[in-house]
């Protein structure tokens, strides 16, 4: 049975004539008269009397005519509402975020923000590499990337074209870490020697970290020693390698908070070993929507 089987049934209550209600129901008086058929024999009764002129129900017809008024308007209630939420869903503002951020960071901004109910997170963004953040935001994947950024990124001259404007929402540090001895001391500890160089958990070169790392190490007057044994996309993946002493590494400081309390992790290296980090959000400078200019003023006076 069709809802417009239904809706055919209250067609003919109100006309009490075949050719009008088929009419107001566009379509043909044979189909119509089918139909109405089709709607009688699923219910196993005769609904409707045509003995006499007009059309009028039987007692069946009347009862089912209470079931398609109810069951109509229980359908419509429901469309309406469904048509409500993605009204609210499209109205709501795509935020592509690197899994790191977005596990340690982007609640607790957004809430402090107020500003989380009126963005989605895309979770696609948890497959995109460093510079894919930036086209995806161009090509309409998202409005606002949450990501790192710093002075050695390779391809960080895109951000100066006049296409994107950004916020920087907040400092980070990357910390190198280590399982420690029993004696408390990390078991990999920088510099390293070229004779026993350090076994390195690294990011992907493509990512916003690696670049951030290497720069900042080759600034030191000091000179490390590495046997890079990793490369991984994610914070998540570094941390869990560093964590089973395969090696050292470099974690943001908000997911080394919690491991450094239970002794889990500590410092592989002094604080001259650290590497300053900028949390940016950006979007494309031509705004789809008015909706998205309005939350990105709130978010500059926010953070002014």
């Amino acid at each position: 049975m069709e809802v417009r089987w239904l809706e055919d049934f209250m067609a003919l209550a109100r006309t009490r004539h075949f050719s009008r209600a088929a009419e107001l129901q566009h379509v043909s008086q044979p189909t119509f008269s089918r139909r109405i058929k089709l709607l009688e024999e699923a219910m196993g009764s005769t609904l409707i009397n045509r003995q006499t002129l007009p059309l009028s129900l039987t007692p069946a017809g009347d009862m089912f005519l209470e079931l398609c008024e109810r069951i109509t308007r229980d359908v419509r209630d429901v469309r309406d509402r469904i048509a409500a939420l993605d009204a609210e869903e499209s109205a709501r503002i795509s935020v592509g975020s690197t899994q790191g951020l977005f596990s340690h960071f982007y609640n607790s901004w957004a809430s402090d923000a107020g500003v989380a109910e009126r963005l989605q997170l895309n979770l696609k963004a948890t497959n995109w590499v460093g510079e894919q953040f930036l086209d995806a935001l161009e090509a309409g994947e998202c409005d606002f990337v949450l990501c790192y950024w710093h002075q050695d990124l390779p391809w960080g001259d895109r951000l100066v074209s006049e296409k994107f404007e950004w916020l920087e929402l907040a400092r980070e540090t990357l910390v190198p870490v280590s399982v420690s001895q029993p004696s408390g001391e990390p078991r990999f500890a920088l510099p390293g020697t070229p004779e026993q160089p350090l076994p390195l958990i690294a990011y992907h070169p493509r990512g916003f970290l690696q670049s951030a790392i290497e720069g900042h190490v080759a600034r030191l007057s000091q000179t490390a020693n590495f046997l890079p044994l990793n490369e991984n996309t994610q914070s998540a993946g570094v941390k869990a390698l560093i964590k089973q002493g395969f090696g050292m590494g470099w974690l943001p400081s908000r997911m080394t908070e919690k491991s450094e309390q239970y002794g889990s992790l500590v410092r592989a290296g002094d604080p001259v070993w650290d590497v300053p980090l900028q949390i940016r959000l950006i979007r494309l400078r031509d705004s789809r929507s008015d909706d998205l200019l309005t939350l990105w003023n709130q978010l500059e006076q926010h953070h002014a």
